[in-house]
């Protein structure tokens, strides 16, 4: 989209004022060692052990925790990596709904096995920096379809109950536009009884629309009754792809 790369582990600005970072959880863990033991051979002698490896692969969460962990150092003001840019936001694109919740309890579950010593500690800050409305929000996107809504409103839930995050907005992503009245469509299902040709498929599409904008619209109040946070719509973007005005009109509706 911003004419990059492809985006790895290292932060590239894609556009002014704006970078961006996949975050990768080897490359993590690989840092992660570096910044406790601070000696670049006994990381990179530990990353080739095989022993470490198998250790590292079968402990469940440990992926998890050290991209958070990367996270919230991408999100410091004085940052642990050499040389690295200081931030005003940090967005994260985090993982679907199932997988997103188990994500953003790892903390939390690391600090309660790990009962003393550095892994705990550090554990317990991430967790309290992910449930720290001064912080950390979050912004749910749901779709005007009935599945995404009663995920959407689950997600709240279990962010707000289970964690303890503060979710900031829903977001109703790729709203069609209401481009005609009730009246418009009665006129159009009279119109259709009689068009030919093109103007037939002209009048269908314009009623299948109409169709959908009526049920998204029913969607989007299912949304605003089933969550508690803040509810503002996108619009759908009519385009084969999304390019960078695409964004900024996006951007504009947000604001």
């Amino acid at each position: 989209m911003f004419r990059r790369a492809e985006i790895g582990f290292h932060e590239v600005e894609v556009a002014e004022n704006l970078w961006a970072i996949s975050i990768d959880p080897d490359h993590s863990i690989r840092e992660y060692l570096l910044l406790q033991l601070k000696v670049r051979a006994m990381r990179d002698m530990l990353v080739r052990s095989r022993i470490f490896n198998y250790l590292a692969a079968a402990t469940p969460g440990l992926k998890e925790l050290v991209t958070i962990g990367k996270i919230w150092e991408l999100a410091q003001p004085d940052r642990k990596v050499k040389k690295a840019q200081e931030y005003d936001l940090v967005i994260v694109d985090a993982p679907a709904t199932g997988h997103g919740i188990g994500f953003l309890q790892t903390p939390r579950t690391f600090a309660g096995i790990a009962k003393v010593g550095p892994i705990h500690s550090q554990a317990r800050e991430l967790d309290r920096f992910i449930t720290d409305h001064a912080t950390t929000g979050v912004a749910i996107v749901s779709l005007p379809e009935e599945m995404p809504v009663n995920e959407s409103a689950s997600l709240e839930q279990s962010l707000t109950e289970d964690i303890g995050m503060t979710v900031d907005r829903v977001y109703m992503n790729a709203l069609y536009p209401e481009r005609f009245s009730k009246g418009d469509a009665s006129e159009l299902e009279r119109a259709l009884e009689q068009a030919e040709g093109p103007a037939m498929a002209a009048v269908r599409a314009a009623l299948s629309e109409h169709r959908r904008c009526r049920s998204q619209r029913a969607q989007l109040s299912r949304l605003k009754r089933a969550v508690s946070s803040p509810v503002k719509t996108l619009p759908f973007i009519f385009r084969p792809t999304l390019d960078v005005p695409s964004l900024e009109r996006l951007a504009g509706a947000l604001v």
